[in-house]
Order: C-alpha cells, then structure tokens, then sequence
C-alpha cells in the first residue's frame, strides 16, 4: 500500500448503522460499518493506490467489497470466479490486487481497470493459502495451513514460482514483514505461537526463533507499525496485542467483536487501524498513537 491520504478528515466520524458521532480517542474501538455486511469469512482489509479500502467476502463469500471509510457505505467490486473465495486483499508495487483463494489452492491477481481475475499460480502443494506479505521488490511470502492437520508451511513467491522455505509448522496464519524486511513472523494460530526468521533480500529464512506465544485464545492477522511494533489479531479474545521488537507486551487494544481476523493501517497519518470481526461480520477501526510501517516516509 502507497503512502495516500484516505478521507477521514475530522475529528469525529460518523458511523452508519447508527449514524451517532465517535470520537478518535486512541485505542477506542468503533464501528465502520453496519453489523452483517459481510460473510462469516470477512478478512484482509487493505487500500489501493487511491486510498479505496477493500475487505474480501462482501455480503457472501466469493466477493470483494469497496468500503467508503467515510460512512461505511459498501459495494461488490467484483465476484470471483470457480466457486473461489479470497482469504485477504493484497498490492503489489504496480496496484495489482492479489487474492490468496483457499478453496481453489490458487493466488488470484485483479485488474484494477478490468476487473479481469486470472490465477496467477496454481499449486497442488498448497494446503490452502492463507495470508500474504509483499516485499519491497514485489516477491511475497505465503502462510500455508493445513487446519485439518494442525499444520503448515510458508511459501516464498516471485515472478510466479514458488519455493517452499519453512516446513513442518504448526497452523500457518498471521504473516508480516519487519519495516526493514529483515525479520519475517509467522504465527501458529492453534498452537499460539508467534516465530520469528531472519530474511535475506532473495526471500531465503534462516534463524528460527520463538517470538511470543500466548496461554489462551487464538491468532489471526498480523501488522507491523513504522517502529516494528507487531500488532497481532487476537482472534476469540477481541484484542490486538501489540508486541515490541523486542517480544515484550507493548499495547492492548479492546474491540467490539470477539473474532478479530485481519487488520490494516489507514487514514491521512497512517494511525488508523481498520479491523474485520467475523462474529459481527463488520468493520471496526480504531485511533493508534504510531503509524502504520507504510507510512513512514524514511522508506
């Protein structure tokens, strides 16, 4: 995601299922959108280059949806093929929309103009691809679960081939880069580890290293803030914990809903958090005080 101002101008936002006035405080948990706007399966927010959001199973599974982030308004922007459903929206460098589809064991790109979906890898290795993290050169890691197993591996993929580069995981969810793309972490939703790898600019892991990992509840999406902080979808708990590079608990947030699937950085300062509950089968966001890693203008 470029660095674009998106239209949440003011202090206050109106909500519209209720249409009731929020304020921004910081780590305040407030609705975007109605409740049920989407499917039990809403996950991956993510903005294009014109500051769109776009949130993945809009009123059923199979679509995309175009939120307006300034009433919380919606649309289908295109329903996908082959009985595919997306798992979370993703950009590479040009503004292609990326689409892991679980159900085909495919990664499916849009074209933004079009509308055209094309898969752009097939293959009969996947377990199901889950979530994806891009790098700088538009090469991108791919967390690849095996629910049924409890298992899982990761892919990295560039210029449409894929080299499997961790193996024999536990359920591979959560994905994210460090801002300098010199850590990957990877979560293990069932078993509620979070680990850590170092990468070389060739997408090659090394150094295996147990992060975090937690007592109780679950994981889901992943996101890091321009100082590395890890904010980590605490999915059954209705939290984000965000954890510093160092490991250590640096912030919690309390959401509405309880299944926190996904989460993106927004707004004009990069200090929004757009976040999808699949118990409510809505959007939340909330003010945080550092933005997100996209919008750091060091990059």
């Amino acid at each position: 995601m470029k660095k674009i101002p998106l239209l949440l101008a003011t202090v206050f936002v109106t909500v519209t299922a209720t249409a009731q006035k929020v304020t921004d405080d910081f780590n305040q948990a407030n609705d975007l959108t109605a409740e049920n706007m989407f499917s039990k399966n809403i996950e991956g927010p993510n903005f294009d280059r014109a500051g769109n959001l776009y949130v993945v199973n809009f009123e059923k599974d199979g679509t995309i949806g175009k939120i307006n982030t300034r009433n919380g308004s919606g649309k289908i922007f295109v329903t996908l093929p082959d009985s595919s459903i997306g798992n979370g929206v993703h950009f590479d460098s040009k503004g292609t929309m990326y689409l892991p589809d679980f159900v085909g064991h495919n990664i499916l790109t849009v074209d933004m103009r079009t509308k055209k979906v094309s898969v752009y890898l097939h293959n009969d290795a996947f377990n199901q691809p889950n979530d994806l993290c891009f790098m700088k050169n538009d090469g991108f890691f791919a967390s690849d679960p095996n629910w049924k197993e409890n298992t899982g591996q990761v892919w990295f993929i560039k210029d449409g081939k894929a080299t499997l580069v961790a193996k024999d995981m536990g359920t591979t969810n959560g994905i994210e880069l460090s801002p300098d793309e010199r850590t990957l972490y990877v979560n293990e939703g069932t078993q509620r580890r979070i680990w850590k790898f170092r990468v070389d600019n060739k997408g090659n892991l090394s150094h295996k290293e147990l992060f975090y990992e937690f007592e109780d509840g679950g994981m889901d999406g992943m996101k890091c803030d321009k100082n590395g902080n890890l904010y980590v979808c605490r999915w059954g708990t209705g939290q984000i914990v965000v954890l510093a590079p160092t490991g250590r608990i640096f912030n919690t947030i309390n959401l509405r809903g309880k299944q926190c699937s996904n989460l993106v950085f927004g707004g004009p300062d990069g200090q929004t958090i757009y976040v999808t509950l699949q118990d409510r089968k809505c959007v939340e966001w909330v003010r945080v005080a550092i933005p997100g890693k996209k919008f750091d203008k060091r990059q």
